[in-house]
């Protein structure tokens, strides 16, 4: 599994120890993870929560009165190296 990956499903495991039920998706270049939070959640409970998504390249939180609050996570998938990034007609 690549460390991406491993990192995303860390991520998931995390918040679900924390009580979250989390979805996790693979898209061409991330990985993400969502969570239902609910409506009441302990300050401790989101310094932790916090804490855990701080580990992914982006994150956020989307609320609406129709949906609830779904926080998000997303890491990137990690591009793969190429013998010379400059391009054929630059090559010594």
């Amino acid at each position: 599994m690549p460390a991406s990956e491993a990192r995303a499903e860390d991520i998931a495991a995390q918040l679900s120890a924390l009580g979250l039920t989390t979805r996790v998706e693979r898209h061409a270049t991330y990985t993400s993870i969502e969570a239902e939070v609910p409506e009441v959640l302990p300050a401790d409970s989101w310094r932790e929560v916090l804490e855990v998504v701080a580990e992914a390249d982006r994150f956020g939180l989307l609320a609406s009165s129709l949906t609830g609050r779904t926080l998000w996570a997303a890491v990137r998938k990690a591009v793969p190296a190429t013998g010379d990034v400059r391009g054929p007609g630059h090559q010594r």
